[in-house]
């Protein structure tokens, strides 16, 4: 993405944890790198926010796309960017921020997806209620100020407004990239696919094992936040909950494919969003 939701531990959010019974979670996101590290330990730190340069100025207006709200579990409303398939279709994608939130760039690279994916309706889901940075002292604050809770009650809404025969896809880069996976195991049986950009993973064995699709992981070797070792780590424990896993580790840096950072690697991003594209086609028939 371009706009890459600047990784987990760009953009870090692991969030929650599955109940036993695939079809609804009730569990609450973890804030954590490898039960270590918080988000403000991230967030404060000058080395991560240097991976992520201020976006340049972006206005994109769309001609199919729209805002929305919807509820959320929590008794508080959500906001989601709409692109409607082009006739009725239960098949949807849910595209998940970087840090900076639901900006131009992502509400862009959202209407990419929809453009390349035949009748799928894409919803950009909004993660920081309408707050959007365009500073790194922002965006910190941001990351800092996010409510696992409502983290959860936010895509847990996105889940209910597909409704309950949507089979679902998600992607997301970083921060985003993280929040996928945890879509997916939310999803339960509905979850039909899921992209992770450069997010950190769930390393839990046992919530993974709620998981009910495969994942497709896009890495950096050079990352020195999801690090291969991070996402080793994450294959294997996928193994051990039996689920599968694909991942093609880019010799490239976190957040390789924002095109607004120094060390956008153009080559790696359009192979990475390539495979990501075949990826969802085959499992949303699309």
């Amino acid at each position: 993405m371009k706009i890459v939701f600047i990784s987990l531990v760009s953009l870090v959010f692991s969030l929650l944890a599955p109940t036993e019974i695939k079809q609804t979670n009730t569990a609450t996101i973890p804030l954590c790198h490898g039960g270590a590290t918080d988000m403000a330990d991230f967030a404060g730190d000058p080395a991560f926010r240097a991976q992520h340069a201020e976006p340049l100025p972006f206005n994109y207006v769309s001609a199919a796309g729209e805002m929305i709200t919807f509820n959320a579990p929590d008794g508080k409303a959500a906001n989601g960017f709409l692109l409607k398939a082009k006739k009725p279709s239960n098949k949807w994608l849910f595209v998940y921020q970087e840090w900076w939130g639901l900006n131009d760039y992502i509400k862009k690279e959202a209407e990419k997806f929809h453009g390349d994916l035949s009748d799928v309706n894409v919803l950009a889901v909004d993660m920081y209620d309408g707050a959007v940075a365009t500073k790194q002292e922002d965006a910190a604050k941001l990351m800092q100020g996010a409510d696992k809770n409502r983290l959860n009650a936010i895509i847990k809404g996105a889940i209910a407004y597909a409704g309950p025969k949507a089979e679902i896809a998600s992607v997301g880069w970083c921060f985003g990239g993280g929040l996928s996976l945890q879509s997916a195991i939310l999803e339960g049986k509905q979850a039909k696919g899921c992209v992770m950009y450069y997010g950190f993973p769930e390393m839990d064995v046992e919530k993974l094992k709620t998981l009910q699709t495969d994942v497709l992981g896009l890495f950096a070797s050079k990352d020195g936040f999801i690090s291969p070792k991070v996402v080793g780590q994450f294959e294997e424990n996928m193994k051990k909950a039996g689920e599968k896993i694909e991942v093609k580790m880019y010799e490239a840096d976190h957040a390789f494919a924002n095109p607004s950072n120094p060390k956008f690697d153009k080559e790696a991003t359009e192979d990475a969003y390539k495979r990501a594209l075949t990826y969802l086609k085959s499992r949303l028939k699309a």
